[in-house]
């Protein structure tokens, strides 16, 4: 099994960024845990990020074939982009988002998410954890099709 662990805008600054709500946890260090834990599984995982929304919507097109399962945290694009919907939709790779914070308890703004309609499962506030989570989630989906 091979998933695909997307990352959106900024959180390539963790451990820099608002540390009280992210984390001191860097990117590099959750690349890691990710890696680690999916041999653990048995499984494949492969991290990208980037800031532009463009390029997540490239990621999920090329993934067609590729990999058995997405797990994405578009992190703002959460709230804005339909176009992340539509590719998830588009290439029916099971998928399941994750937010390192506790959106439900954020601004307004984050209370809604475009993604989520496309999705297996929102894993929201388990910090770098949740990652682990979704890996699981996907694994034991897939297996039990």
């Amino acid at each position: 099994m091979k998933f695909l662990i997307l990352n959106g805008p900024n959180l390539n600054l963790l451990g820099l960024r608002e540390p009280g709500i992210y984390g001191t946890g860097t990117y590099e260090e959750l690349c890691r845990l990710i890696a680690r834990e999916a041999a653990r599984l048995g499984v494949e995982a492969q991290c990208f990020q980037t800031n532009h929304e463009g390029v997540l919507v490239d990621k999920i097109q090329e993934a067609y074939g590729v990999f058995d399962g997405i797990v994405i945290n578009p992190a703002a694009y959460t709230h804005t982009s339909v176009a992340l919907l539509d590719a998830v939709k588009a290439v029916s790779i099971p998928t399941v988002e994750v937010h390192i914070s506790d959106v439900s308890q954020r601004e307004s703004f984050r209370q809604i998410s475009y993604i989520r309609a496309a999705c297996l499962k929102t894993i929201t506030g388990h910090g770098f954890r949740g990652y682990v989570e979704a890996i699981e989630y996907l694994k034991a989906h897939l297996e039990n099709r």
